[in-house]
């Protein structure tokens, strides 16, 4: 699946989330990102919602699991309150979250970070995909409302959960239906940009050549020995690589790609960027040119210890088998845990396979963790 924020695809999706969302008797309201509420009010008057979700976004040629489990997972607890009839004191939200992957728009977990007020609202005329096209204007080229608010008053969420898929090999090859996420590493994204002097690939001599490729591929061959210096856990990797102006027989003279860094600790992600930055620097000379932006930064976040303890009791109760987990990757919850309570699950995922067509997991386990869910959320929409 290939489904970017505001595509047609998008669209599709958007309009089958909120059809189950009323069907399921909530209240449907999208804010000025596009992100989806489906609201099922509460008897306390005034009170903060326990917000339960994902994204829907997807990277290029990705899997069907990869966030979309979780905005399933949310709509099913909403439909288990209708089916048991069930009137929580604190409201229940079910969220669904455009932009979580940056596939799009670079930088990552959008739809959170503007709903926590993170991005600016004037940014998001600022802030283009390759096609030099704004979230705003892409908003208005897919109907969508860009003039509604987005960022959200932290006071009236209670909670914040999400199910995710695993995303590595761990749950499957301990037999563990359910993962308890304890810790969600911090990340930066980098940008980087190498320019030289392009030239004929036939008549330039090669000791006059300024080759913004050679330089590049010179940096990025370096970078797996920074992270493994680092240690603590630390991997870096270069995901996307463009080379300028892509002719076979052109000497590149520009060459832009990103550095993903991540780290359970927030030192060593530092110290990852610093060193980073001193490699990238040490080719600049002649007509060889670097320059380095920071697209994003997020601490390494500890989730709720209440809503950990929570979902132990849960899984015990249930019968369902569960284990504390690290999660290597970034999720709209870590931005949420500085703003309210916020907790989150994995289930396993088949060959520990992501982000590729392969991604997939049991219809069983996926079942598992909506019991979980349900359950942890009957007790904190319930009154205290």
């Amino acid at each position: 699946m290939t489904r970017f924020s505001y595509s047609p695809e998008d669209m599709k999706t958007r309009k089958y989330i909120k059809k189950k969302m009323r069907a399921y008797g909530l209240s449907v309201r999208e804010d000025g990102l596009g992100n989806i509420f489906g609201k099922l009010e509460g008897t306390l008057p005034n009170a903060p919602s326990v917000l339960v979700g994902s994204h829907y976004d997807s990277v290029p040629h990705g899997g069907n699991y990869d966030g979309v489990a979780g905005v399933i997972a949310g709509l099913e607890v909403a439909a288990l309150f209708r089916e048991h009839n069930i009137r929580p004191a604190y409201p229940l939200e079910i969220v669904a979250m455009i932009e979580e992957e940056g596939a799009r728009f670079q930088g990552g977990l959008m739809g959170s970070r503007g709903i926590n007020g993170l991005i600016k609202e004037e940014e998001f005329h600022t802030i283009k995909d390759k096609d030099g096209i704004s979230v705003i204007e892409a908003m208005e080229q897919a109907g969508l409302d860009p003039s509604l608010p987005v960022h959200r008053d932290p006071k009236t969420m209670k909670a914040f959960l999400e199910l995710h898929i695993e995303q590595g090999p761990i749950l499957e090859q301990e037999n563990i239906p359910i993962g308890i996420v304890e810790k969600i590493v911090g990340l930066t994204q980098l940008e980087v940009t190498i320019r030289g002097v392009a030239g004929h690939a036939g008549t330039t001599p090669m000791n006059y050549r300024s080759d913004a490729l050679i330089t590049a591929a010179n940096i990025v061959t370096q970078l797996p020995d920074l992270a493994v210096k680092e240690g603590n856990g630390t991997v870096i990797t270069t995901g996307q690589f463009n080379v300028y102006p892509n002719g076979a027989n052109v000497i590149p003279d520009k060459v832009v790609f990103t550095i993903d860094l991540r780290s359970g600790e927030e030192a060593s992600i530092h110290r990852g960027i610093k060193e980073v930055e001193r490699l990238i620097t040490s080719y600049q000379k002649g007509s060889i040119e670097t320059s380095v932006t920071q697209k994003l930064l997020i601490k390494p976040k500890a989730l709720s210890e209440n809503i950990r303890s929570i979902f132990k009791e849960t899984t015990k109760e249930l019968g369902i088998s569960s284990m504390s987990m690290l999660s290597g990757a970034g999720h709209d919850a870590m931005v949420f845990s500085d703003y309210t309570e916020a907790g989150m699950i994995f289930i396993p995922s088949k060959d520990g396979l992501s982000h590729c067509p392969e991604e997939w997991s049991d219809i069983e386990h996926l079942a598992q963790g909506v019991d979980v869910l349900f359950e942890t959320v009957k007790q904190l929409t319930a009154k205290d």
